[in-house]
C-alpha cells in the first residue's frame, strides 16, 4: 500500500514571489517602447501623427497615409513590426487580463514573466467572481488588473497593453470547458460583468463617462468571442469547423446582448470574432455582424481581432472561400481589422495584386488599430510624460491592498450547497484534529483556473485549514498513479472532522477540452463514499470546478453534511475555504449557472437551441427555459444566516403602455396576439413606463453576512415561448445580524419585461406579471 500521508509543515511555494518584488530599484529600468521621441526619431516628432494635442483619428489617418503597402500589411497581425524609418517600436497586441495579468499558455505573447516581475494578483476565475452577483468588486478586480498591467508595462518587462478580455459568451451548457472563463449562464449577469470589468481594465470610472472618444486608456480591454460560441471540442465536433445553427429569437434575447451592453455601455476598445461559423457564415467574414450590427448599429469604435489562426480556418477547414486571397478580402471587407497569426501578413499582397483587396480595406483596418494604439499614448513621446506613468510595479503589482481584494472575491464567491442539521461552521474549540483528504486539497495550480499569470501567494485549502487547526493530517487519496483508499479511510476515522476535497481540474475542463460527462471522476466518488463512511461525523465536502458536477449523491447522503462550491478560486482561495468552513466568514456567494443531473448529456452539445421543444421532448437550457431536473438552480446558495424578503413599495402595479401609433386597428392586433413590440412603443413612454420596486431585507441570523438579491419577473401562463423567468435586478446587502436594509430597483419594462418573437424582435407580453425576489412576489398587469 503507498503512503501518502503525510503531517503538514509550513509550505514554501516556487511560485510565491512576494519578496522578489521589492528588489527592482536597485538599477535603472529601460523605458517601455514607445514611437515619437525628439530625441531618438527627431524627424518623426514634429509630424501630425506624433501631435497629442491634434484628434486621435487625424493623427492616426496621417501615420497610415505614410506607409508603404509592405509595412501596412506587417501591421495587420498580432506580431505588429517595427517600422524603423518612423520610430515605430514592434507591437504585441495578444496579451491576457481574465482575472488578473495572464500569460496564454505555451504562446510568447505581451506579458513572459521572465524578468524581474515573476507575478501579478490572481483573482478568482471569472465564474466563481460572478457569484458575488457584485458589479462594484468586479469593477474593481478590473481596475487592479489593470493598474498591475500598466505597471509591468511601465517597467520595460511588456510589449503590448492590448488585453484580449473579458469572454462574456453565455455558458449555454455545462460541458463547455471555457464555461469557466464567463459569468455564467444569464444575459444580464454577462452584460453587467462585461461593463464594469471593460470600465475598470480601460480607466473609467464605475458609473462611465470618464473617458471620451479620444480618452486616453488605462490598458485595452477586449470583449470575446462574437458570437455565439460556447463549443470546443465534443465528441468530434470541433470549434474550428462548428456550424452554430441559431435562432433569430435566441440571437436577440440570449447570444448578443452582453457584446451590446460590452460596446454602447462598457466603451470597449475591443472585440475578438469567434472560430465558429453561425448559421453559414464565419463570425470572422460576417459583414452583417461586425460592420452592420457591431459597428453601425451598436456603434462600435475600435479595432476587431480575430480569434487566433480563425482566418486560415476560412479556406483551409471551413471551405468557406476559394483561395486564401479570398479568404483575406473576405475577413478585412467584413469590417475585421487585426489577424491573430500570421495568414493575412503572407497572403495580404497577394490579393491586393489579384484585385480582390483593395489598399482602401487595409487602411479602414490600419485606422482603427493605431488609434487605439495612440489611446494608450504610444505615440506621445516618452512615457515619462505621459498618464498613468506614476504607476510603478513596486508600489502596484502583487500588493496587499490587490491580494485581499482577491481574497475578498473568493469569500463572497463560494457557495454553499449543503448544510445538514447546521454542521457548518465548524468549532476551532472542538476541532482538535482535522483530516484534510482529496486530490485538489494541496495542488496550487487548481487554484487558479486556465489564462492565468503566476500568482503572487497562493494559499491551498490544506494550507488554508492547516492554520486552524494545528494537528491536520493530509491525505490526497487518489493522485494520477491511483487511490489509496485505505489510507484515506485510516485518516478519516482518526479525525474529529473531516474536509475532502475534490472536483476538477485543466485536464478535465479547459480550452480544447470540453466534457462528456457531468459527474466527478469516478475515483472520487469512491473517494467520498468510503470516506463519508469510515468519518465518526458528516465529513465536509469542497468541490472545485469551473462548470457544474453531478453531486446529487452527495447532496442527498446524510453522512455528507456540507458541500462548498469553490470555483477555481485565485491566490487566496485556499484561506477563504478555511474562513467559511469555521465560521471567520459567513458564506453568500450564489449560483451563476445551473447544476444539470448526468441526464442532461442526452442533449447534443452541438444543439444550440435555447427554448424547448415539446414535439421532440428537448428540455431547453439554462435556468430561463429548462424544464428538467436540476441538482441546483441557478441562483442557489445558502448562508450561516436566515434571509427574508418583503416588498415595501413597487410604484405601478398596473402599466398601460402607449404605442407611438395607437391606431384602433393595431390595438386590436396587439390585443389579440397578446404582446406588444418595444419599438412600437417608443423611447419616451419607455421612459414614462419605469418604475421602483423597494425590497426589504433582514438578516434574521447572529452573523454579520453579504448577501446579493436577485429580482426576478415571470409571466403568469405565457402564451408564447419566452422565458420562465428572467433576472431583472442584482444587488448586494451588508448586513449585521439582525439588521434590516430596504434595497431599491428600478425597473424598466421596455427592457426587462422584453424578450424577443420568433424574428428576432423584442417584445413584451400583455397581462400580468410577477416580480420575484426569494419566496415573494409581486402582481403586475400590462395592457395596452
Amino acid at each position: 500500500m503507498r503512503h501518502l500521508i503525510h503531517y503538514i509543515i509550513p509550505l514554501t511555494l516556487a511560485i510565491t514571489i512576494s519578496l522578489i518584488l521589492t528588489f527592482n530599484n536597485l538599477s535603472p529600468k529601460p523605458l517601455p517602447p514607445f514611437s515619437c521621441s525628439p530625441t531618438t526619431t527627431p524627424s518623426t516628432a514634429s509630424l501630425p501623427f506624433c501631435d497629442a494635442r491634434l484628434p486621435v483619428e487625424r493623427r492616426a489617418r496621417d501615420l497610415v497615409g505614410r506607409l508603404t503597402l509592405d509595412e501596412k500589411i506587417g501591421q495587420l497581425v498580432n506580431k505588429a513590426a517595427a517600422i524603423p524609418r518612423l520610430g515605430i517600436p514592434y507591437y504585441e497586441w495578444w496579451s491576457e487580463a481574465l482575472h488578473g495579468v495572464a500569460m496564454a499558455a505555451g504562446v510568447e505573447n505581451g506579458f513572459s514573466f521572465n524578468g524581474t516581475i515573476r507575478a501579478a494578483t490572481s483573482f478568482p476565475q471569472v465564474i466563481l467572481t460572478s457569484a458575488t452577483f457584485d458589479a462594484q468588486l468586479w469593477y474593481k478586480i478590473a481596475k487592479a488588473t489593470g493598474e498591475e498591467g500598466r505597471a509591468i508595462y511601465n517597467a520595460g518587462e511588456a510589449t503590448g497593453m492590448t488585453m484580449w478580455s473579458p469572454n462574456i459568451n453565455i455558458f449555454r451548457d455545462p460541458r463547455w470547458g471555457r464555461g469557466q472563463e464567463t459569468p455564467g449562464e444569464d444575459p444580464l449577469v454577462a452584460s453587467r460583468y462585461a461593463v464594469a470589468f471593460v470600465r475598470g481594465l480601460q480607466g473609467d470610472a464605475f458609473e462611465g463617462g470618464r473617458l471620451s472618444d479620444d480618452g486616453r486608456l488605462l490598458l485595452s480591454a477586449c470583449c470575446k468571442h462574437l458570437t455565439a460560441y460556447d463549443l470546443d471540442h465534443w465528441k468530434g465536433v470541433h470549434r474550428f469547423t462548428f456550424n452554430a445553427q441559431v435562432t433569430k429569437q435566441d440571437m436577440a434575447d440570449t447570444f448578443q446582448p452582453p457584446f451590446k451592453s460590452c460596446i454602447q455601455e462598457g466603451k470597449a476598445s475591443g472585440i475578438m470574432c469567434a472560430y465558429n461559423l453561425v448559421n453559414g457564415v464565419p463570425s470572422c467574414a460576417d459583414r452583417h455582424l461586425l460592420t452592420e450590427t457591431a459597428r453601425e448599429e451598436w456603434g462600435f469604435d475600435g479595432y476587431i481581432v480575430s480569434d487566433c489562426d480563425a482566418v486560415s480556418l476560412i479556406h483551409e477547414k471551413q471551405n468557406y472561400t476559394d483561395s486564401h486571397e479570398d479568404a483575406v478580402a473576405a475577413v478585412l471587407k467584413a469590417g475585421m481589422d487585426l489577424n491573430c497569426g500570421s495568414y493575412i501578413s503572407d497572403h495580404a499582397k497577394s490579393a491586393v495584386e489579384k484585385g480582390k483587396l483593395s489598399e482602401s480595406d487595409i487602411d479602414r483596418a490600419l485606422h482603427n488599430l493605431f488609434s487605439v494604439r495612440m489611446r494608450l499614448g504610444l505615440f506621445d513621446g516618452s512615457p515619462k510624460t505621459q498618464p498613468y506613468t506614476n504607476l510603478r510595479h513596486n508600489d502596484v503589482v502583487c500588493t496587499s491592498a490587490h491580494q485581499h481584494l482577491a481574497l475578498t472575491a473568493a469569500r463572497d464567491g463560494i457557495v454553499l450547497l449543503k448544510n445538514s442539521q447546521n454542521l457548518l461552521p465548524l468549532s476551532t474549540s472542538s476541532t482538535k484534529t482535522l483530516a484534510v483528504i482529496g486530490p485538489n486539497a494541496n495542488n496550487p495550480e487548481t487554484l487558479v483556473g486556465n489564462y492565468a499569470g503566476p500568482p503572487c501567494s497562493p494559499i491551498t485549502p490544506l494550507q488554508g485549514l492547516t492554520r486552524y487547526v494545528k494537528e491536520t493530517v493530509f491525505h490526497r487519496g487518489c493522485d494520477p498513479a491511483g487511490c489509496d483508499y485505505d489510507g484515506a479511510e485510516g485518516v478519516a476515522g482518526s479525525a474529529d472532522h473531516v474536509v475532502v476535497v475534490v472536483g476538477l481540474s485543466q485536464g478535465d475542463e479547459s480550452e480544447e477540452m470540453d466534457r462528456e460527462g457531468l459527474e466527478l471522476p469516478r475515483e472520487q466518488v469512491v473517494l467520498l463514499e468510503r470516506v463519508a463512511a469510515a468519518a465518526r461525523r458528516p465529513v465536509v465536502v469542497v468541490v472545485m470546478c469551473g462548470g457544474g458536477v453531478d453531486v446529487s449523491f452527495a447532496r442527498d447522503d446524510e453522512r455528507i453534511g456540507g458541500i462548498l462550491w469553490a470555483g477555481y478560486p485565485g491566490e487566496g482561495g485556499g484561506r477563504a475555504v478555511a474562513e467559511i468552513i469555521f465560521g471567520h466568514h459567513n458564506p453568500g456567494g450564489r449560483l451563476p449557472m445551473t447544476w444539470y443531473p448526468q441526464d442532461f448529456t442526452k442533449i447534443p452539445m452541438s444543439n444550440m437551441r435555447m427554448r424547448p421543444d415539446h414535439e421532440s421532448g428537448y428540455p431547453g437550457r439554462t435556468y430561463r427555459f429548462y424544464q428538467g431536473e436540476k441538482v441546483f438552480e441557478f441562483g442557489y446558495g445558502l448562508s450561516y444566516s436566515n434571509y427574508t424578503y418583503k416588498f415595501v413599495s413597487v410604484s405601478q402595479s398596473k402599466l398601460n403602455l402607449k404605442t407611438s401609433s395607437p391606431t384602433e386597428n393595431n390595438s386590436k392586433l396587439e390585443k389579440k396576439l397578446g404582446f406588444v413590440r418595444v419599438s412600437d412603443i417608443g423611447l419616451d413612454s419607455c421612459h414614462k413606463a419605469r418604475f421602483s420596486a423597494l425590497v426589504g431585507v433582514v438578516n434574521e441570523g447572529s452573523m454579520v453576512g453579504k448577501h446579493p438579491v436577485l429580482l426576478f419577473v415571470r409571466r403568469d401562463q405565457g402564451r408564447f415561448d419566452g422565458p420562465i423567468k428572467q433576472l431583472i435586478g442584482f444587488r448586494t446587502v451588508r448586513l449585521e445580524g439582525n439588521e434590516r436594509e430596504d434595497v431599491e430597483f428600478e425597473v424598466d419594462p421596455c427592457q426587462h419585461f422584453a424578450s424577443a418573437d420568433e424574428d428576432g424582435v423584442m417584445v413584451i407580453e400583455l397581462g400580468l406579471h410577477f416580480l420575484v425576489v426569494g419566496d415573494q412576489e409581486f402582481s403586475i398587469t400590462i395592457n395596452v
